[in-house]
């Protein structure tokens, strides 16, 4: 058998990225030993009952003493204090990362929070489902995904460290790439934060209409808002740190698309077909352009009907 790029990993916080992490380096010997930690003690006993690590601990602390990986999934805004809680248990040489899909800010928290001699290495898988807790993680979450890292240092030691994190995340299946905190906020932005701020918002206002019953909504949802009520479904605790910490982005980002809202609002006003086939066209290539990268299925239903 290989060598497992890690030896001891520990993971603090257990939802389904936490807990995909664990099965994933479970099942692809990514680290010989996985130590959990959760706030939840309701957590920490189904984690303990599924067995999938090799060790539940009741603080953090405890969870991280000797390992050599430590990876927090705890909300976004809750990652700094997470750091806070393990620091006495690091030991020197330790790597520090998190799965946030926020960089700029939870960068700064886990740097202020941790010790002296550790390498915070933020990272950013990007994978997951509108399902939470330790029930909903499984092992092949991060196959042909892409995992960013954004590195903070170019010293000897802290590149050795990195290359140690890509190394862990090539192992459970992931594509890695290197990307500076901020560009990765911006990018994210687009391509998650205002999605889910819209799939939110459009919910929301289908529940509000007056002259649509909540059961109509329900019983006649075609493939476009049921899947907007799919992202809708997500942590609602998580994305409310996401749109706060990287509000800037979100809202920068919001702006170009409420710009080019009213430009689509006034085409369809003036019956402008050929603004909105042309549009409609360029947004169908960048579809194919998804699924030629391989980030999406291109059966159709999405290959729901298969399952």
């Amino acid at each position: 058998m290989s060598t497992p790029p890690v030896e001891r990993l520990a993971v603090i916080g257990c939802g389904l990225i936490g807990s995909s992490v664990i099965r994933a380096a479970r099942a692809k010997d990514a680290a010989a030993s996985i130590a959990v930690y959760d706030s939840s003690p309701k957590v920490r006993a189904r984690v303990r009952e599924l067995g999938m690590a090799d060790a539940v601990f009741d603080t953090a602390a405890e969870a991280v003493a000797g390992a050599d990986l430590v990876i927090f999934a705890a909300p976004p805004a809750a990652i700094g204090g997470a750091v806070a809680e393990a620091a006495p248990g690091l030991k020197h040489g330790a790597i520090l990362s998190d799965v946030g899909s926020v960089k700029g800010a939870v960068a700064e928290a886990m740097v202020a929070a941790a010790p002296e001699g550790v390498f915070v290495i933020p990272g950013h898988p990007i994978a997951g489902t509108e399902q939470s807790g330790p029930d909903a993680g499984f092992a092949t979450l991060f196959d042909g995904r892409w995992a960013i890292l954004c590195p903070l240092s170019d010293d000897p030691d802290y590149r050795a460290a990195v290359a140690t994190l890509t190394a862990f995340w090539q192992a459970l299946g992931s594509n890695v790439e290197l990307m500076d905190a901020r560009h990765h906020d911006i990018v994210l932005a687009v391509t998650s934060h205002l999605p889910h701020l819209i799939a939110y918002n459009i919910v929301g206002t289908a529940a509000d209409i007056e002259e649509v019953a909540e059961g109509e909504v329900m019983k006649y949802s075609a493939g476009g808002f049921r899947d907007f009520t799919r992202i809708a479904a997500s942590d609602p605790v998580m994305w409310r740190d996401v749109f706060l910490l990287n509000r800037d982005a979100v809202l920068e980002t919001l702006g170009q698309f409420t710009e080019d809202l009213q430009a689509l609002s006034r085409a369809i006003r003036r019956g402008e077909g050929d603004k909105l086939e042309a549009l409609f066209t360029r947004t169908r290539a960048i579809r194919r352009g998804i699924i030629a990268a391989g980030q999406e299925s291109a059966e159709p239903n999405f290959g729901r009907d298969k399952k």
